[in-house]
């Protein structure tokens, strides 16, 4: 196998299990069917704030809990704290098993509130300032 084409199979399978918030969030604007998000944190991280059209589900109740919570061949994409966490890895590990289709959004909730998307808690639904550094305003990455 040349290098191209390892690189070629290294990134297509990320971007087959991988997704970001951006994306995430553009479904969920577009009203797209057929998956269902799940936020693997515990009680107290998803009380502290979550993804408005998120399903509370801790990685360890997955096995449990999965089949009354998401319907079968529903897709399924899961989401934790951010990048230094790797619980939404364990979480997409844990739908895999049980045969899910399934990917991990990149960044989690850390980068969806970092880019100004909404953020649900007892309170309601908020939309904090947009991090600089994340969501520069005015300019899209348009990837």
């Amino acid at each position: 196998m040349t290098e191209q084409t390892a690189a070629v199979a290294h990134f297509a399978g990320r971007l087959a299990f991988e997704t970001d918030v951006s994306d995430v969030a553009a479904e969920i604007g577009a009203g797209t069917t057929g998956w269902v998000l799940i936020d693997s944190r515990s009680q107290e991280s998803w009380d502290q704030g979550h993804v408005p059209a998120a399903v509370h589900l801790p990685t360890r109740e997955i096995a449990a809990r999965a089949a009354d919570v998401v319907p079968a061949g529903v897709r399924v994409v899961t989401y934790c704290w951010g990048p230094g966490c790797n619980g939404a890895t364990r979480a997409a590990l844990e739908f895999a098993k049980l045969g899910y289709s399934v990917k991990e959004m990149i960044g989690g909730f850390e980068y969806w509130a970092r880019e100004g998307l909404p953020v649900e808690t007892a309170a309601g639904i908020e939309r904090r300032e947009s991090d600089p550094l994340t969501a520069p305003r005015g300019i899209a990455c348009a990837c």
